[in-house]
């Protein structure tokens, strides 16, 4: 996008922006409302580990409308801006930084200067967000913010952390987990969910051969080919049936419904026998490597290398035969465990190879499966290669493939309160509804275990001392570490409590802490309360505050923000975390792919606002379906249109007021006017509806309507009133300026939450009372003013105006041209509302008969008074647009010279009574001839010109 010009409306929107910080109108809000009810908002924290993007922007919105609304109504609501300051993001930006390429990198670097390094690079980006947020429009105290990596916030925490721990709802366990090679630590099952991708790897289907049969192999299907190292059974299901067939002088054995798969490649094949899965259990195979026979947990165990039956075994791809491998996979391992299988880890969490892999050690597992298969393949031992496309999880941050890993974690039992989550969740108001039982309450129902250790290093300590007697002792403040270790604690980071040693109670030797630091997601979990420094502070605040009664993000906070918030309120105070949650959609590039800097697939969201203005981009996003969890491909036109058909349509409305409205001018909505009347109850249905589906937390619903109403007011009650505000009717006019205040003072209070800088400019131009349009109470709709009969007949009228312009329009006769009469048959329109088609239809009468279905004739017959006044309206036309031309003003009277020799032209400027009502729409003191300016008027040549008077 190239770099726009100036905007005049960006520039006026700057100066509002400028009034409200010059003049603390946003901290006039809250103390305004500071008797009011509470209304608890929470503000899931961002990383600033880079700038703002299209995600940010739309739950800022969010997170700006709602407030800036329940403000309006009275509500006080303090918004408190957090930053999330641990964790993976953090360090990797330090580990690129300092080249280091993994944890023995950074403990030889040493992890008291990481740490400090982290810290130091938290808030590199925080100037970029503290310049985009407000430039949106958003208001939240960003200069009072908190942050996760504060000693105070750390130490709610750790309060948190020991609650859990006394109301036993903490362990440290040995499972089969995902962890990133990469980063080298365990992840979060809520946290692999977001990390998936298709990728395509290596299948293998092994020969192993079978004991005491000559010649006979089993087919062994694996998508992982390097676990196939450490292998300790193979598994089949038992009431299957496998196939013995003969292939050469081989024969191999697998299930019967994959034959036409696994002899695919074969010609010449003989079904020897069908067995069942059953009868294989128990037969003993040899592996295709001998490394591990000799270990002791192996050679000492008779289930090694044999095979069992499982109920995971499946027959639509594959071979119906599996390898069993506890070490790398938790159905493994959980059969292993089962059967007595021996784990015997051969990678380390780093994905290499180790010791135990003797050829392959050192090896990172994807080189080491290259070489091992080729190493086999040469042994005769594999069957088949075959690329294999699957959905494999990669780590969240750093994009490399995790591995299934049995590992030792601490976690926390979810599965105990999985009950009172379910119930929990029951209570909250979901926008979209269906995410409630969907894909929020099905994640529910599915919670495992939360394991919330990480052997990582910038991030929140366990507070758990172990002792080598096995004992734990667990820290809940820094007053209890201080009195426990007799030191004044100023920093609860790793490099800092890590030498302190606490007394074990139980044999009194010295205990140390545990390494690991707690999973971020704990953290900004925890946000609700740590934010106030609960319970050390703020009590009485944080119980005030909790629940929210509203939060929002995106819909990967289902299994990551939302549901942490969950999870810790129902097991430390038995609530749900909130009331109401908006989740939004994905916003993608305009052709449906994801955002990338590296494509530059989008406009960039600063240049864009630069352009249109922040209140075109809210009221884009707002308006669309992202506000309900639906994805959106973001479109620069659909900003330029929100920014025409609101933004700019309300300026050039507001323009026109300028004209004529007075400094004190009156605002009311009490006006007999048919017109007025329409128009008030039509303010009076967008206050309901806007009211009703904020009250719903219905965004884009609540914003919708607004471009509708400002659409009306300007194309049908504007255009309709011009000639009154212009009048010389001086009852009229004032009705009419006074009904013209009023509703554009209402729309303001309605727009200021979603568009809330041109909200801002429209209040204080038509003299709005208060210093802000956000100091104003919302408004309140009356069911009285929405008079139906109104809106009725209106709309009959407006009916009869689109079918009178087709006829006009059929005929190819212009709508500047009068005609004589509009039949309309089925209606009975009003004197006014006759008088006001006939203007917009341009016919001299409205003529309404009896009749059922509408319908219209129109008379197009011309007559020479009627082609006069064509004549005339298009000269006013002319001349208007060469005033414009000219630049010239409504305070500029001008001098009009012509020259023509048209019959019907001279006898326009020979008739006095039409001259008179030239000189009028022109502003024009003197007409004589001349002319230089030669142009077509209803098919006759003019030379027109103006001049200043």
């Amino acid at each position: 996008m190239n770099t726009p010009k100036v905007n005049p409306l960006v520039k006026k929107e700057k100066e509002v922006q400028k009034f409200w910080e010059d003049n603390k109108i946003f901290e006039k809000t809250l103390e305004a409302t500071k008797g009011g009810e509470t209304y608890s908002f929470y503000d899931g924290p961002p990383f600033a580990t880079g700038t703002p993007h299209y995600g940010h922007l739309v739950a800022s919105i969010m997170k700006d409308v709602v407030p800036r609304y329940q403000t309006m109504r009275g509500k006080y609501i303090e918004r408190k801006w957090g930053w999330d300051c641990h964790g993976l993001p953090i360090e990797n930006i330090v580990e690129k930084e300092l080249k280091l390429d993994s944890r023995k990198d950074i403990e030889e670097f040493g992890i008291d200067k990481f740490n400090e390094e982290a810290r130091k690079n938290v808030l590199i980006y925080a100037d970029a967000w503290k310049k985009t947020i407000p430039r949106l429009g958003r208001w939240v105290d960003m200069e009072n913010d908190y942050k996760t990596m504060e000693p105070w916030y750390m130490e709610s925490i750790w309060w948190a952390f020991k609650e859990l721990w006394n109301k036993d709802l903490i362990y440290q366990g040995h499972k089969s987990m995902h962890v990133c090679p990469r980063c080298e630590t365990t992840l979060s099952n809520f946290e692999v969910t977001q990390g998936y991708k298709d990728i395509e790897d290596m299948s293998t289907t092994w020969k192993f051969k079978v004991v005491g049969q000559d010649n006979t192999y089993f087919l062994a299907w694996t998508t992982v080919p390097w676990s196939t190292l450490s292998t300790m059974g193979l598994a089949v299901g038992s009431e299957y049936t496998y196939l013995k067939v003969k292939v050469g002088d081989e024969f191999v054995i697998f299930v019967k419904d994959q034959l036409e798969e696994v002899m695919d490649e074969v010609k010449d094949y003989e079904i020897i026998e069908e067995i069942k899965g059953k009868d294989l259990v128990g037969l003993e195979y040899e592996h295709v490597v001998d490394f591990y026979k000799d270990l002791p947990e192996v050679k000492g165990n008779k289930n090694v290398y044999h095979v069992f039956a499982t109920d995971y075994v499946e027959v639509t791809e594959g071979t119906g035969i599996v390898t069993i491998n506890g070490s790398y996979g938790e159905v493994d391992m959980q059969a292993a465990n089962k059967i007595g299988l021996p784990i015997v880890m051969d990678v380390d969490i780093n994905g290499h190879m180790n010791d135990y892999a003797k050829d392959y050690a050192g090896m990172y597992i994807k080189k080491a499966e290259k070489k091992f298969v080729e190493d086999i393949k040469k042994k005769g031992l594999i069957w088949k290669t075959k690329l294999y496309t699957h959905s494999y999880p990669h780590c969240w941050r750093c994009d490399t493939p995790l591995l299934n890993y049995a590992t030792s974690s601490w976690f926390m039992k979810v599965t105990e309160i999985k009950k009172d989550l379910i119930k929990n969740n029951k209570k909250v108001h979901w926008v979209p509804e269906h995410i409630k039982e969907g894909r929020f309450g099905k994640w529910l129902e599915d919670a495992r275990d939360w394991a919330i250790s990480r052997s990582r290093y910038w991030g929140t300590p366990l507070p758990v001392w172990q002792c080598e007697c096995g004992e734990n002792k667990v820290i809940g403040s820094i007053k209890e570490l201080e009195k426990e270790t007799g030191q004044k604690v100023k920093d609860l980071h790793k490099h800092i409590v890590d030498s302190l040693v606490v007394k074990c109670d139980k044999c009194g030797k010295e205990a140390k802490r545990i390494l690991e630091v707690l999973d971020c997601w704990f953290e900004s979990g925890s946000m609700p309360y740590a934010q106030f420094h609960y319970p050390f502070e703020n009590k009485e605040k944080f119980e005030k505050s909790f629940p929210a009664q509203f939060i929002a993000e995106g819909p990967d906070q289902t299994r990551g923000w939302f549901y942490t918030l969950m999870v810790l309120s129902t097991a430390l105070f038995g609530k749900e975390a909130f009331e109401n949650v908006i989740v939004n959609g994905i916003v993608l590039a305009e052709d449906g792919k994801k955002m990338s800097k590296r494509l530059q697939n989008y406009p960039e969201p600063d240049l864009v606002m630069e352009q249109y203005g922040a209140d075109a981009v809210r009221y884009y996003l707002l308006s669309s379906p992202v506000m309900a969890a639906e994805n959106l491909n973001f479109s620069e036109p659909g900003v330029k249109e929100a920014y025409q058909k609101v933004v700019m349509l309300l300026n050039n409305v507001v323009k026109f007021y300028g004209l004529y409205g007075e400094d004190k001018q009156r605002a009311s909505e009490k006006s007999g006017n048919v017109l007025d009347q329409w128009i008030i109850a039509k303010l009076n249905i967008l206050i309901r509806d806007v009211t009703k589906e904020m009250d719903e937390y219905h965004l884009s619903k609540s914003a919708r309507p607004i471009q509708g109403f400002i659409d009306e007011l300007s194309t049908w009650w504007l255009r309709r009133s011009r000639d009154r505000l212009k009048g010389e009717d001086v009852a009229d006019k004032k009705k009419a300026l006074e009904t013209f205040k009023y509703v554009l003072l209402e729309l303001t209070k309605v727009m200021a939450p979603f568009t809330p800088f041109i909200a801002e400019y429209v209040y204080k131009e038509i003299g709005g009372e208060l210093e802000s349009v956000h100091l104003e109470s919302w408004p309140k709709f009356n069911n009285k003013k929405i008079d139906q009969k109104a809106l009725e007949e209106m709309n009959q009228a407006r009916q009869v105006v689109e079918a009178g312009l087709a006829s006009r329009a059929e005929a190819e006769i212009k709508i500047r041209q009068p005609l004589g009469q509009l039949t309309v048959k089925g209606f009975k329109l009003s004197a006014e509302l006759s008088s006001i088609v006939a203007d917009e239809v341009n016919v001299k009468s409205v003529v309404c008969t009896a009749g059922g279905k509408l319908s219209v004739k129109l008379d197009t017959k011309l007559t020479d008074e009627l082609k006069a006044e064509g004549v005339l309206r298009e000269l006013v036309r002319t001349i208007n647009g060469l005033r414009r031309k000219q630049g010239l003003t409504i305070e500029d009277r001008v001098k009009v010279l012509w020259q023509s020799d048209g019959a019907i032209v001279k006898s326009v400027f020979a008739d006095d009574n039409l001259m008179s009502e030239l000189k009028k729409s022109v502003l024009a003191d003197k007409i004589a001839t001349g002319g230089e300016r030669e142009v077509d008027i209803n098919g006759e040549l003019v030379k027109l010109s103006v001049q200043k008077a």
